[in-house]
Order: C-alpha cells, then sequence, then structure tokens
C-alpha cells in the first residue's frame, strides 16, 4: 500500500509551511516515528516524523517549496498491514515527540500519482481564510481569477479590496478574466566580483512579514531620552549574588521587560492589532523578544510578562535565547505575542526605527547605554548613564499621544529604579 504524508496541523495560526530540507530521499527506508523531512512554518523548524515504516517511493514537495496545511509531501510504500500512527511535529534537532495531534486523513494513492491522488497533478485551489471569502462574496469578487500576494500566494483582504476599487476589473464589477500569467524571474548570474546567496525558508518567511508589515501599517515613530544611572549601580551591585541565585546572567533586558510589560497595562492599545473592521485589544500580555541567530532572526514570546518579576522575566529569556539559537524552539515558543522588544543596543545601536511585528501595533528598542553630560540639579553638569528607548507604532490603531503616553511611563519607570528595587 502507497501512503501520502501531508503537511499535519503545526498550529492554530500556522496555514502553511516551506520545505526546509528532506532528510529521507527516494528509495530509502524510514522508520515508524522517524523524522523524514524538516519543515520552516512561522519562524521556527520542525521535524515531521513519517507515520508508516517503509521506503520513501516519492517527494512531491521540493526544498524551498511552501505549501499549505493538509498539502501532500511525498508517498511512502509502507509495510502491509501497518496502522499508520497519529504525529505531530517535533522541534528541528531533537526526538520526535509522543503523538498528541493526528495528520489530515489521506487515501492511500497509486503508483504515479499527482499531487491531488488523482494521476494528474491538479493544482490546489486558491488559499484564503474564511473571512477573506466572506467578503469577497459579499462584493462580488471571484476568487478563482485572484493571484494573491499574501504568503506563499494566499488571497488577502488587500487582493479582493483591489480588485473591486479597479486593480483587476472596473469598480464595482466581479472579476470574472483570467489574469495573463507572470513570466517567472529571470536567472541572475554572478559577476565576477558577485557571490549569489540562495535564500533559506527562514529568511523567506521573514523578508515576507517584515514586508506585509511594512506595506500594509502605516509606521509612526517616537523616541525619549531615559536616564538610568540609578539602575546602572542596581545593575553592578547585584549582578554576581543574582548569578549565583538564579544561574542566568542579570542584563538590563528584563529590566526593561518588567517595565514595559507593566506600562502595557495601562495602556492597552499598545497591546492590540488591526483587524480592518475593529481594533483588538489583547488581554494577555505575551512579549516577544527578539532574538538574533545564525538562521535568521527569532522573536521567542514570553507569556504572561506582566505576572513576572525581573528575575522570572531574566530566567524566562535566558531559556528563550538559548533555545532561539540552538534552533530548538517549538511553534508554541513563537506564537501568540502582542507586543515585540528589541535589544537593538546589544549591537552597539544608540538610535533605530523598528518595523512593527506583522499582526501588532507596536515594537520598542532598548538602545546602547552611554554616559553623557547632563545638566543635573541646580544647573550643574554631571556624566550620567542615558538610553535611548525607540517606539515604532500602528497609526491605524492610536493617536501620537497615545504612543507618546506609553512612551513617557516607559522611561519613568526605569529612571524611578534604584537600590531600593526588588527584582525577585
Amino acid at each position: 500500500m502507497a501512503y501520502t504524508l501531508a503537511l499535519p496541523e503545526v498550529g492554530e495560526t500556522v496555514t502553511e509551511g516551506t520545505i526546509e530540507r528532506w532528510l529521507k530521499q527516494p528509495g530509502e527506508q524510514v522508520a515508524k516515528y522517524e523524522p523524514i523531512v524538516e519543515v520552516n512554518t512561522d519562524k521556527v523548524n520542525v521535524e515531521l516524523p513519517s507515520p508508516v515504516s517503509g521506503t520513501l517511493r516519492e517527494i512531491l514537495a521540493q526544498d524551498g517549496e511552501t505549501v499549505a496545511v493538509g498539502a501532500p509531501l511525498c508517498v511512502i510504500d509502507e509495510v502491509a498491514g501497518e496502522v499508520p500512527a497519529e504525529i505531530s511535529p517535533a522541534p528541528a534537532k531533537e526526538e520526535p515527540a509522543a503523538a498528541q495531534a493526528p495528520a489530515p486523513k489521506r487515501e492511500p494513492v497509486a503508483a504515479g500519482a499527482g499531487r491531488d491522488g488523482s494521476g494528474n497533478g491538479a493544482k490546489q485551489p486558491h488559499r484564503a481564510t474564511p473571512r477573506v471569502r466572506k467578503l469577497a462574496e459579499e462584493l462580488g469578487v471571484n476568487l478563482e481569477v485572484l493571484a494573491g500576494t499574501g504568503p506563499g500566494g494566499r488571497i488577502v483582504e488587500e487582493d479582493v479590496r483591489a480588485a473591486v476599487q479597479g486593480a483587476t476589473a472596473k469598480a464595482g464589477v466581479a472579476v470574472e478574466e483570467e489574469r495573463a500569467p507572470v513570466p517567472p524571474p529571470t536567472p541572475v548570474a554572478a559577476g565576477a566580483d558577485e557571490e549569489i546567496v540562495a535564500l533559506t525558508g527562514i529568511r523567506k518567511t521573514i523578508a515576507q512579514r517584515m514586508a506585509a508589515s511594512a506595506f500594509s501599517a502605516p509606521h509612526a515613530w517616537l523616541a525619549t531620552e531615559a536616564d538610568v544611572t540609578e539602575l546602572v549601580k542596581l545593575r553592578e551591585a547585584k549582578k554576581e549574588s543574582f548569578r549565583e541565585r538564579h544561574g542566568v546572567d542579570l542584563t538590563y533586558l528584563p529590566f526593561m521587560a518588567h517595565a514595559v510589560a507593566q506600562t502595557l497595562l495601562d495602556h492597552p492599545y499598545l497591546n492590540a492589532t488591526w483587524a480592518e473592521d475593529k481594533i483588538v485589544l489583547k488581554k494577555r500580555i505575551n512579549l516577544g523578544i527578539a532574538v538574533a541567530t545564525e538562521r535568521g532572526l527569532m522573536v521567542p514570546v514570553v507569556r504572561d510578562a506582566d505576572r513576572l518579576s525581573v528575575a522570572g522575566l531574566a530566567r524566562a529569556m535566558s531559556d528563550l535565547g538559548e533555545r532561539a539559537r540552538d534552533s530548538k524552539l517549538t511553534l508554541e515558543d513563537v506564537q501568540g505575542g502582542t507586543f515585540t522588544l528589541d535589544n537593538t543596543g546589544a549591537f552597539g545601536a544608540i538610535i533605530s526605527m523598528p518595523i512593527i511585528n506583522h499582526g501588532q501595533s507596536a515594537i520598542i528598542t532598548l538602545e546602547a547605554i552611554t554616559k553623557q553630560p547632563h545638566v543635573v540639579g541646580d544647573n550643574a553638569i554631571a556624566v550620567r548613564s542615558v538610553v535611548m528607548l525607540c517606539l515604532s507604532f500602528d497609526h491605524r490603531v492610536m493617536d501620537g499621544h497615545q504612543a507618546g503616553y506609553f512612551l513617557r511611563d516607559v522611561k519613568k519607570r526605569l529612571e524611578a529604579a534604584g537600590q531600593d528595587t526588588g527584582i525577585d
């Protein structure tokens, strides 16, 4: 019997994945639960185990290809009489976990079958969420002739509205004409003094998400300077004992994370998302922490950050950072973020303008702490430790005064730190 392995549900918000690399090749034997392919989804790699023992006959989705959840990936000639196992993806470079969520059920296919199991290689239907399909029905737009601009060619609301407004048809008339096929890009050959670098799955994902955010959300930007002289003294006094008690370094980032999380409680529009016809205020504060890795930028999430102390945040961020760099994050680790914090100061930056994480309404950076002469007291000059705090926000969700008050209150919290500030 032949078994078609499909991309299973790997998270409630994940609709597609990119084939990072095949761990087995046609003709090779595979054992039940043995990792067979590495898939990149939502900026995290997962290894998909084989639900059956047998021989890998055919690969249906090639390296670098983006496929939808439920799409066939490969065909395996399974051992006769074996019952396929329920499978769930495991983090890349880790052993496959126990089964939790069943893979979408697929009918066995005969040798030489196409991707739809019929042997004719029929193409998959255009991908769109129920919300987009409903909008298209209301506006009289035929999704079958739309070319999606979302990740992996998915049709998004902007595509439907553009069709109505005349981007692909006359205003008020349903789109019925097939679009002319877009010719593939002309291959670019490297010159004598150039090098071509192939895009990895994670690089493509980052590019898609950053472009989606930059071109859909009207970014506005604010910056303020905070005097953190007393915070610097506090950290210097506590860092050795903190390391002995908690086993992690005490950096400035957990202090910033604590200030941000507590301030978000008073400024809900910074912890929100734009939903076209409404604004959704998030009740939980799940803080995304940008982590630079060799593979690319990761944003693991500290859940319910407002309930954690500085010490609790330091431990959580240290754990997530290490697992991000070791490619051991799970899908749960990178999903559900409501606000993002970026430690650009770690690279020596003193001011920056970050791009909002797509689906959120704001992002803040902690820049490098530097010593500068400042006017203090009665017009006296003193050397102080200062840092820039930079905030980008979605101007659809809030106005400048809301973002400004939030930034002001984060600054106040950082400047209020002193020797009596509790961190445990």
